[in-house]
């Protein structure tokens, strides 16, 4: 693996990152707004099949924040292995990378599963389905968020 990390540093665009503030600078900016967008769209979404603001419809909230996450989730899958290129090798082995990339694809694959089985609007889940995707898709969520500020203090 460290000789993986190791050519992933050495790339054109790793040493450029490295080299350039203001590329860094604005992957990281790309990052963090793929944050918000993924998470500023999740947890609203979860609370409404939580049960929250029933006045408006599963349908038309789904509609509205499902593409928002899914355009967030797939900036930050651009953005976060470009930020990791730069210190792969200090990066790899941080416990906290690894949960965050293992709640990722938990949150991921969840949503995926909930689609498959009730299609993209939701319409014939179950309250109790959607109550339990709604709790695991938050916990993974806020905890990939946790887990990426975490990293920047793992070696402290």
């Amino acid at each position: 693996m460290e000789s993986l990390f190791a050519a992933l540093e050495g790339t054109a665009l790793a040493e450029a990152l490295r080299g350039s503030r203001w590329l860094y600078a604005g992957v990281n900016a790309a990052h963090i707004l793929a944050i918000a967008l993924l998470i500023g769209s999740v947890v609203p979404l979860n609370l409404r099949l939580l049960g929250v603001w029933r006045g408006i419809s599963r349908e038309a909230v789904v509609r509205v924040l499902a593409p928002v996450a899914a355009s967030g989730l797939a900036l930050a899958l651009l953005t976060g292995p470009l930020l990791f290129s730069v210190r792969a090798r200090e990066y790899g082995g941080v416990g906290f990378l690894q949960l965050k990339l293992v709640l990722i694809a938990v949150g991921v694959l969840s949503a995926l599963a909930l689609c498959r089985r009730h299609g993209f609007l939701l319409k014939d889940a179950p309250r109790a389905r959607l109550a339990v995707h709604a709790v695991l898709s938050t916990v993974c969520w806020l905890g990939a968020l946790v887990c990426g500020r975490l990293i920047a203090f793992a070696g402290d």
